[in-house]
């Protein structure tokens, strides 16, 4: 089992899109029986697979055991892939996990879905409070996508030692260029002064993920972008058996 966070400290970097489909290669193309569970209040990878928040249930109470994983887990249409999905109760999640006091009860919760899922895929919401600090003391691996620019080592150098102040061991941290545009004077200078790590085109078939609400793997398999996931989640299972 392994938890894998997707977490960046600024939105609009193609984060959600990045879990959501490397859920769909952990659970079709790895055959791993897997949960992407979304902490973003947002709710962006429930959208991105078409599947809403059971009103029943509140995604927040989780954390305060006034509902159980079973009351929120939802199935998607791919076999051996769910989706704990997020609503707006999340928003107070900051405050609820400070008030508890409980430092590793993101850990704790990842730990019994373990016994159902060999992968959980963390959508992390762009924030630097308690909720990052209980995903770097859960995650076995962390993505940190981050945007084409000469800048990009530099930030990358700041999601670092944010994560590193939360864990006394920190998990392996994969940075990953996100939206690439070859076409780009910027992005060809980022691609150059860092060439070994992953990336993900800026291309219209993983913008296509939204409105067709599917990950590009399932519609566009041999499209660049398609390949260009499959290699970020080889370049996981990697780190992940690094670890190990």
């Amino acid at each position: 089992m392994a938890t894998i966070a997707v977490y960046s400290v600024k939105g609009g970097v193609g984060k959600t899109t990045m879990a959501a489909n490397l859920a769909w290669f952990s659970a079709t193309v790895s055959c791993r029986r897997t949960l992407l569970w979304d902490l973003d209040a947002a709710g962006g990878a429930g959208f991105l697979y078409g599947l809403d928040p059971d009103k029943r249930a509140k995604a927040g109470s989780l954390f305060d055991r006034d509902a159980t994983a079973a009351d929120l887990i939802q199935h998607t249409a791919y076999d051996r892939l769910d989706l704990l999905p997020a609503d707006e109760s999340l928003r107070e999640l900051d405050t609820v996990l400070a008030r508890m006091g409980k430092k590793k009860r993101l850990a704790k919760l990842a730990a019994d879905l373990s016994r159902k899922y060999e992968r959980i895929i963390l959508d992390c919401p762009p924030v630097l409070n308690e909720i990052s600090a209980q995903v770097v003391r859960a995650a076995d691996c962390i993505i940190v996508p981050l945007p084409p620019s000469p800048l990009s080592s530099r930030a990358f150098e700041l999601v670092t030692k944010e994560i590193k102040r939360h864990a006394k061991v920190h998990p392996p941290i994969l940075p990953v260029l996100s939206m690439l545009d070859m076409r780009r004077n910027l992005h060809r200078e980022a691609r150059a002064t860092n060439p070994n790590w992953p990336a993900i085109p800026q291309a219209s078939a993983v913008e296509q993920c939204a409105v067709l609400q599917r990950p590009v793997g399932d519609f566009a398999p041999s499209s660049p972008a398609a390949r260009a996931f499959g290699q970020l989640w080889t370049a996981i299972e990697r780190k992940l058996t690094q670890k190990g």
